[in-house]
């Protein structure tokens, strides 16, 4: 039996006991506000696929643009100041003093200039994921032996060659690291997003549930959610799988 069926028949088996744990909580606690297992998923198969492709895909979308745009960011500032002593320096305190602020707090400000529109919920995911990314990928890059870019340096190589053959792959690890960590981040901060003026997305839509009292609906909101993240954390599985061989 080789590693990925092991690997998935053990995520089947954590499935299975998460919801033979589920159901004994419903049968302990016997209230409406923590339905059954097979009522969830029966109010789950039973919402209408329109309404569950638009929400989910205005959050995927609000999601992506939100990690590329941190990632894009973060990976410039982050390389930039492993590599450069000098922008390290420069750059170093501003990300020192404005990490630490509860960026979760700065929702009504962003609101407030950028309005309710995706705009604002775009920038929040972006705002909360910036900085842990910069950090991740300037000690990735400065983690890289020196030594390494000297035999480079010896044979002629350019900067740019340097980039390509060393800083990179030896980023690589780290820079997908951060995207799995940011991923999880980023749609735990949608939740929040998604509350404040839109109509559409899995945080609206399990709120509205809410506050509908219709709680089968609402986990079954909730589920969708995971299984959104459960396939974004899929595909950084598959990117770290095709790009990171060597480590296996």
């Amino acid at each position: 039996m080789n590693e990925r069926l092991k690997h998935v028949l053990r995520l089947l088996f954590i499935f299975l006991i998460m919801n033979v744990l589920w159901y004994i909580g419903y049968l302990l606690m016997n209230h409406p506000i923590l339905p059954s297992p097979g009522a969830v998923y029966d109010a789950m198969f039973h919402l209408g696929a329109r309404d569950v492709a638009l929400n989910v895909g205005y959050s995927l979308m609000r999601v992506l643009e939100g990690v590329l745009l941190a990632l894009f960011i973060g990976l410039l500032i982050g390389l930039l100041m492993g590599r450069s002593p000098f922008w390290n320096r420069v750059l170093d305190p501003v990300v020192y003093l404005t990490y630490p602020v509860p960026k979760i707090a700065l929702l009504p400000v962003v609101m407030l200039f950028f309005g309710l529109g995706e705009t604002s919920k775009v920038l929040m995911i972006m705002l909360i994921l910036l900085f842990q990314i910069i950090i991740s990928v300037r000690d990735g890059v400065k983690a890289i032996p020196g030594s390494t870019y000297d035999v480079l340096s010896s044979i002629g190589a350019t900067t740019a060659q340097k980039f390509w053959n060393v800083t990179l792959p030896g980023a690589l690890s780290v820079i997908l690291s951060t995207i799995r960590i940011s991923l999880g981040t980023a749609i735990s901060v949608l939740f929040f997003t998604e509350i404040y003026g839109t109509e559409h997305g899995m945080g609206y839509f399990i709120m509205d549930a809410w506050l509908r009292l219709d709680y089968p609906e609402m986990y079954a909101g909730i589920l969708l959610f995971s299984l959104v993240g459960f396939a974004l954390f899929l595909i950084v599985d598959l990117l770290d799988y095709k790009f990171m061989k060597w480590r296996r």
